[in-house]
C-alpha cells in the first residue's frame, strides 16, 4: 500500500484504515461531523486572529466570503441589516 501521510507509519496508516472499515456507518458520519465542525471552528479562528478588530457578525461575513463567495456574503450582510431595521 502507497502511504497517504507524510507523518504517519504506513503500518500506522494501514491500522487506521482498518479501523475505518469496521465502524458502523453511525461512527463513521460521526467523526465526519467532529472533522468538520473543527474544521469550521478553526477556519473561524484564523479570520478572527487576522481581524482582531472585527465583530462576530464581520467575522461571519469574512467566512461566508472565503468559503461560499463573496455574492452570497453580501446578500447575507444585506439580509441581516433588513432583519435588524425590522427588529426595531
Amino acid at each position: 500500500m502507497i502511504a497517504l501521510s507524510a507523518d504517519t507509519s504506513p503500518e500506522a496508516e494501514e491500522f487506521q484504515i482498518q479501523l475505518l472499515r469496521r465502524a458502523s456507518v453511525a461512527r463513521r458520519f460521526q467523526l465526519v461531523r467532529s472533522l468538520t465542525a473543527t474544521t469550521r471552528q478553526l477556519a473561524w479562528a484564523g479570520i478572527k486572529k487576522a481581524n482582531p478588530t472585527a465583530s462576530d457578525e464581520e467575522v461571519d461575513l469574512l467566512f461566508v466570503s472565503f468559503h461560499y463567495g463573496e455574492d452570497l456574503a453580501t446578500r447575507l450582510k444585506e439580509y441581516l441589516a433588513q432583519r435588524k431595521e425590522t427588529v426595531k
